[in-house]
């Protein structure tokens, strides 16, 4: 049966997944809105945002399609764009000029800096939960996120759960990096510092 048509009975697990179905709805039309007002598409906006923030091995065509799930030439269209607005620059290889990163430039920057605020409407509601809401929350939602990934749905992931400094003890989380017991609180979802297990 069909989780999505609601003349059938549904249990919780299909009802948590509309649920999820709904906020990733909000997550596009928060991310198009900002879009449109500035004249990208979103995922140029996205590929902006992540060259802001992540290493510069990470900033290429090839892991950026992988990062969003969506093809090479796909992201080429964006990195093309997004190079002819001036606000990206090819950062190319020394030996080998097909290979190439991608660096942001001033006006990229300036970008970044005003789309920051897109899922704010989102974030408000995520705050107004109490402590103990929010701890079952992110624990319930990196535990799926990791799931996803471990079960192949989900290509990328950067989680503490799938690093391999992350060690868990009985309860215990424990990064070997940091050298430091992780609260739920100190789990990441995207480390700067990831190895793959």
């Amino acid at each position: 049966q069909n989780i999505f048509n609601p003349n059938t009975p549904q249990d919780v697990s299909s009802k948590i997944v509309i649920g999820l179905e709904r906020i990733s709805e909000v997550f596009k039309l928060l991310l198009w809105k900002k879009a449109k007002h500035i004249g990208l598409s979103p995922i140029q906006i996205q590929n902006l945002t992540f060259v802001a923030f992540h290493k510069s091995e990470l900033c290429n065509v090839s892991h950026l399609a992988k990062e969003f799930n969506i093809t090479k030439p796909t992201i080429s269209d964006a990195i093309k764009v997004l190079d002819k607005k001036g606000m990206i620059f090819k950062d190319y290889s020394p030996t080998d000029q097909r290979s190439y990163t991608i660096q942001l430039t001033v006006s990229g920057k300036e970008i970044v800096t005003e789309t920051n605020d897109f899922a704010a409407p989102l974030k408000a509601q995520v705050d107004s939960l109490d402590a103990a809401q929010l701890d079952d929350f992110f624990n319930t939602l990196s535990s799926l996120i990791y799931k996803l990934n471990q079960s192949e749905v989900l290509s990328v992931q950067r989680t503490c759960y799938a690093c391999k400094f992350y060690q868990k003890n009985n309860d215990t989380s424990y990064c070997n990096l940091l050298q430091a017991t992780l609260k739920n609180e100190d789990v990441r979802l995207d480390c700067p510092e990831f190895i793959e297990k």
